[in-house]
């Protein structure tokens, strides 16, 4: 691959490390305190509940609202986790897929949300990209310990 400044290689953790920035973002911007106390839950449960797909409407039911505040801790440190696996580049190819496994979910319980489609598509492919790419080759611990 010809570029002008930096290898291929290079390029795509470019790509990873930012795609950590943004899962980063997505805990960091987040209002702990009423996240924890269910308002983030509670917002997507409203979402869930209107829902044209009786699958996402009973799925939620069954897995998040039961547990609020266990699946708050879930999701925010999920995002923390994916942020930080991969701007470190660490355990790069499960946080790729675990990432955009999240991606998915958000995309299909946000389906009448453009803004957040965009968003979640783009963080999807960047995903897909760097898997299939093997976005950890450089500028990662994945590579100085010399895993996958």
């Amino acid at each position: 691959m010809r570029t002008m400044w930096l290898s291929g290689a290079e390029l795509l953790a470019v790509l990873r490390i930012g795609l950590g920035l943004w899962w980063l973002e997505s805990y960091r911007h987040k209002d702990k305190k009423e996240w924890f106390g269910g308002g983030g839950i509670g917002w997507a449960a409203g979402i869930a509940e209107k829902h044209r797909w009786t699958a996402v409407r009973s799925g939620f039911d069954v897995v998040v609202k039961p547990r609020p505040r266990v699946m708050a801790y879930v999701v925010a440190y999920a995002e923390l986790a994916l942020g930080l696996g991969l701007i470190f580049g660490f355990l790069t190819p499960i946080a790729l897929v675990c990432g955009l496994l999240l991606n998915l979910i958000y995309l299909v319980l946000m389906i009448h949300d453009v803004a957040e489609q965009g968003q979640n598509l783009m963080m999807a492919l960047i995903s897909v990209v760097a898997l299939f790419a093997s976005g950890w080759q450089v500028w990662s611990v994945d590579a100085a310990l010399g895993i996958f």
